[in-house]
This record gives structure tokens, C-alpha cells and sequence, in this order.
């Protein structure tokens, strides 16, 4: 690899660190089953999809003083959904445990995402290979893609593949969707007698794939360091020109995970969070009056500028926003076959088109919003048939209602200040920055953890590392069964099985934490500027882990303490 820069060149050179049981070997492991597992929800109804890899035990990994024979295989792995920081090391952790576990072992990389897998189209990876992208961001070692796996005519094509390279392990990096797709595709090679492992490792940057075993996912870490690092920038200049107010969108469509995380490192005078604008039923009207407070209360002050911080998904957790959404994803699925609509000659008529389709409580949402958000509304659907809201500009929807707002109030004289608005979103970004010490470990330790649980012999498990607040060699390595994390919810009009997403809590500690600073953060500048990822120097420093995080351990820490009691 040429053209290097010199912190690429430093940082190919850092040895991630692993949890003890891993660092002694993996042919030193020992395997401790807990108990067996339930689904979160809708228990029969996944059990009776997965007949046969439904309700395993738990597995911890712990050392071993004897040594135990690795035999030869070949592995394949598949980078899936949208990227991570640390993705890379997942592999390089993973390459190396197999090439530890046996130097004839052999590692495959499927190009573009799950579609490698079905058309066949790979790599093999080699020591020069694997060496020039260790602890970098990206994913561009294989590429990523959407492709969902779940139909017949895919698991055999997948099985064809396998078979002509040997595989007997297939390894999947993703999110909940992806995961889900491990889950299904080690239930059919089960089902159908082919000797082919299914394990998968938790990515996510929204933050929204965890639960008891699985703390956190990779990446999320280094994009809210990334993007909080920008938020104290924009804050810093903020108080410097104190004119302008600053709507900052930031990443997390289903969860708020990102813009709380990234608000708590920050300090900003404003977030929404999309679970609590739900729970509360707020309007959109609502919203409005509730920063218009704030920035009113703030030109009282002498104070005409501020940081606003808004989750990418907010619009579609507004009780009439999400109903209209809804209502819309149902009828642009037959309108984007519709000649009228399609060739209508102007975006106003193909407006009118919607307008009448849409019930008459949504037809007026519809018609209330700004002619862009409008036009953003109808473009093209996500492969699950919804609204794609990365590109719905929520930030500036939000600057002009509040503009107007504040205009009626400066006329009745209700309001003396001045409000100019820079808007912002925040998502790709963070996307690929380079892993910060606690990624690189971490994920170096799910890619390493993920050979030790095919070691064992068991399909259809996540990859668990977990104890992360504490220094990596205390951290506890094992699996956890992809069908304890399912539930069923509705897909293109079909119930199917997915992995439930967990949403921020709001009677969560890191919520509460919000929650309590509120009301000082709006009027007074408490503002943070954590500037950017440190590699280099005190662990202290280097090796923190989120406030969420942080938190969310304390709060499990406490409740251990009191059962104790």
C-alpha cells in the first residue's frame, strides 16, 4: 500500500489487546455453556422458524492448560450493511486466530457485501493482505452491501459457493438486519444437512444492536467520539460569533443512541430524542414551541445563538409525521407503477396525486410541510419499502418552522432577538474514521472470539465480548444464540423474524443523565470540547469508553451491589 499517511503508518503498528482467556491461545480454550435461551418476544413463533437452532445454552470462554488440536478448515466472512469503524480488524482478529489455530487454515473474503457469497465472487487472504489494513476505518478490504439473505434459491447458491472452496464456517459482520440474515442461513444449512457454521459479530454505529451479552456494537465508539469531536468544533465556534444557532442531524434512524451519546460528551442547549418524543406523543407543532422557548429565553439573555441536536430518524416518531410516513410507504408502492404519477410533467401534480391518495388527517400533514420535505418524502424507498430519512433534511424543516414561528412572535412583539441558522448532518462522517484503541481492540477480540466459537463447533451464535469498562484483559469472550435477540414485526406487509432493536430507555441511566442537565445545558454554555481521538498517551485518555456505556455499567454494578444486600 502506498501513500500512507504518517498516523496510517503508526497505527498499522498497534497490537490490539484481547481478553486474557484469548490471549493464552485458542487452542487453550475451554467452553462453559449457561443456560439455554427463549427469543425476546413472539417465542413460538421464532421457535417454530427455527426448529433447529432455536433455545442453545449461552457459551464463556476460559482458559485451558492443555492444548487441544485444531483441524484444517476453510472460512469464509462477509461484511454487511453499512460501515463501521474497527470492521477491518474484526477480520484481522479473525484471520489470525485461524491461522493460530492451524497454519493450513484458510480465510476467504466475499466481495460486496452477502451478495459474494451467492454470485461467487471473492478473495483469499494473506499475510500481506490482512497486514495493510489493521486498525484502519472502512470497509473497503472486501466491500460492504444490503443484499438480504432469505430465499431458497439464495441458501443454495450460497451452498455452492461453499462447497466449491472448502468452507465449513461462514462468518457474518453487521447490524440487526444482517444478523438476522446469519440467523436464517444457519437455520436452513442445518435443516438441510450441510455442514456449514453460521457466526455473526455485532456492528452497528446507531448503537441499537445490544442487550445483557452484547454491551455494545463496534463502531459506535469511534463515530460518536468522531462526531462529538465536530459538535464541540461547532459549539466552540458557536460561542465565538455568538450569531448563529446550529441544527446538527446526527445518525440513528430507529434509536437516538448517537445523538445521546454524542449530547453527553457535548453539553449542546437542545436534543430531542426520538423515544421520548414517541412516549410523550409530541407534535410537530409541540417541538416547535419547546426550542422556540429555548432560543427565546436565550435572545432574552443577550444570547442569539446555540447548538441543536437532532436524531436522523426523529420525523418518523412524530404521532401525525409516522402515521402519515406510514400511510405513504403503503401507497408509493403502487404509485411508483402508476403512469399518472410517473409521468406526471410537474412535482406540484405529482403532490396533488399523493394528497389524494393519502387519508384526510395525513393528506393535511402532508400539505402543511415545505415544498422539499415534500419532494424528499416521495423519493426512493430502502430495500424494506420505507422512507429513506437520511435524506429527508429533518434540521431544515425544523429551521423554517421555527423562522416563521419566531417571526409571528418578533410581530407581536413577544420576541427581540435575532436568529440566523446553519444546518448540519452528521453521518458518514463517522462512518470510517479510524477505530479508536477501544474499537480496535474490541473488534480485533469479536473477530478473534468469532474462530474460537467455530472452533467449538456451534452455528447460529453472535460473537460476545463484554466487562468493557474494564481494562481489555478482563474482558469476558463467548457466544450468545442469534434467536435470543428475535422477534417478529411486520415487513412488507408480512410478520417476519428480526433481531429487536434496543431503543434508548428513557428510564435509563444514560437518559436520566439528559434529563437531569437539561434545563442548565439550554440557558447557560456549559459546552465541552473533546476534541479529537487519541491514540497515543495515557490510557486515561486513549482508552475511555463512551458515557453510555460508562453508565450503563455503573447502573448494573449498583443493582449487583443491592441484590447483595
Amino acid at each position: 500500500m502506498t501513500n500512507l499517511s504518517p498516523l496510517q503508518i503508526e497505527r498499522l503498528k498497534y497490537q490490539p489487546k484481547l481478553p486474557s482467556s484469548l490471549a493464552n491461545g485458542i487452542n487453550h480454550l475451554v467452553s462453559q455453556e449457561g443456560s439455554a435461551t427463549e427469543a425476546v418476544a413472539n417465542k413460538e413463533e421464532i421457535k417454530a422458524l427455527f426448529k433447529n437452532t432455536y433455545g442453545k445454552p449461552t457459551v464463556t470462554f476460559q482458559t485451558s492448560t492443555e492444548s487441544v488440536a485444531s483441524k484444517e478448515r476453510n472460512v469464509g466472512v462477509i461484511l454487511s450493511g453499512g460501515q463501521a469503524p474497527g470492521g477491518h480488524n474484526v477480520i484481522a482478529g479473525l484471520y489470525d486466530a485461524l491461522k493460530q489455530a492451524n497454519p493450513n487454515n484458510n480465510l476467504y473474503g466475499f466481495l460486496g457485501g452477502p451478495s459474494g457469497i451467492i454470485d461467487g465472487k471473492y478473495v483469499e487472504f494473506n499475510d500481506e493482505f490482512i497486514n495493510d489494513y489493521r486498525n484502519t476505518g472502512g470497509f473497503d478490504i472486501i466491500g460492504s452491501g444490503r443484499t438480504k439473505l432469505e430465499t431458497e434459491d439464495q441458501f443454495q447458491k450460497a451452498l455452492g459457493v461453499c462447497k466449491k472452496l472448502n468452507i465449513s464456517a461462514v462468518v457474518i459482520i453487521g447490524g440487526d438486519d444482517s444478523n438476522t440474515n446469519a440467523a436464517l442461513l444457519a437455520e436452513w444449512f442445518v435443516a438441510n444437512g450441510a455442514d456449514i457454521q453460521v457466526i455473526g459479530c455485532p456492528k452497528t454505529i446507531d448503537g441499537d444492536l445490544k442487550n445483557e451479552q452484547i454491551e455494545i456494537s463496534f463502531g459506535f465508539d469511534t463515530a460518536t467520539k468522531t462526531y462529538a469531536e465536530l459538535i464541540g468544533n461547532i459549539e466552540r465556534d458557536a460561542n465565538s460569533a455568538k450569531k448563529y444557532w446550529h441544527f446538527v442531524k446526527i445518525m440513528g434512524r430507529s434509536a437516538s443512541h448517537v445523538a445521546l451519546e454524542a449530547a453527553l460528551q457535548t453539553q449542546p442547549n437542545i436534543t430531542l430524542i426520538s423515544e421520548e418524543v414517541e412516549q410523550k406523543k409530541m407534535s410537530l407543532a409541540s417541538i416547535i414551541d419547546y426550542m422556540v422557548d429555548i432560543i427565546v429565553k436565550r435572545a432574552d439573555m443577550g444570547k442569539n445563538f446555540g447548538i441543536a441536536v437532532i436524531p436522523e430518524g426523529l420525523i418518523e416518531f412524530i404521532p401525525e409525521m409516522k402515521s402519515m410516513i406510514a400511510n405513504l410507504n403503503d401507497i408509493m408502492a403502487e404509485l411508483e407503477s402508476d403512469p399518472a404519477f410517473v409521468n406526471a410533467p410537474t412535482i406540484r401534480e405529482k403532490f396533488d396525486i399523493v394528497e389524494n391518495r393519502l387519508s384526510e388527517e395525513n393528506a393535511k400533514v402532508y400539505n402543511s410541510l415545505p415544498a422539499i420535505i415534500k419532494g424528499q418524502l416521495l423519493a426512493d424507498r430502502d430495500p424494506h419499502g420505507n422512507v429513506q430519512v437520511s435524506k429527508i433534511e429533518t434540521e431544515k424543516l425544523l429551521i423554517e418552522m421555527i423562522s416563521q414561528k419566531l417571526e409571528e412572535m418578533k410581530l407581536e412583539g413577544s420576541y427581540i432577538g435575532k436568529f440566523s441558522a446553519q444546518a448540519h448532518f452528521f453521518g458518514y462522517e463517522g462512518r470510517c474514521a479510524f477505530p479508536s484503541n477501544f474499537d480496535a481492540d474490541y473488534c480485533y477480540s469479536l473477530g478473534f472470539n468469532a474462530f474460537a466459537l467455530i472452533n467449538f463447533g456451534l452455528t447460529g451464535y453472535l460473537s460476545s465480548v463484554r466487562n468493557l469498562t474494564e481494562p481489555a484483559n478482563d474482558w469476558i469472550a463467548g457466544g450468545v444464540p442469534l434467536t435470543m435477540m428475535m422477534n417478529m414485526e411486520k415487513r412488507h406487509g408480512e410478520m417476519k423474524p428480526v433481531i429487536k432493536k434496543a431503543l434508548v430507555e428513557l428510564d435509563g441511566p444514560v437518559f436520566k443523565k439528559l434529563e437531569e442537565n437539561r434545563e442548565d445545558w439550554a440557558l447557560n454554555d456549559r459546552y465541552l470540547f473533546p476534541g479529537a481521538i487519541q491514540y497515543f498517551g495515557p490510557s486515561s485518555v486513549c482508552d475511555i469508553t463512551t458515557v453510555t456505556l460508562q453508565l450503563e455499567s455503573q447502573e448494573k454494578l449498583d443493582k449487583s451491589r443491592l441484590a447483595r444486600v
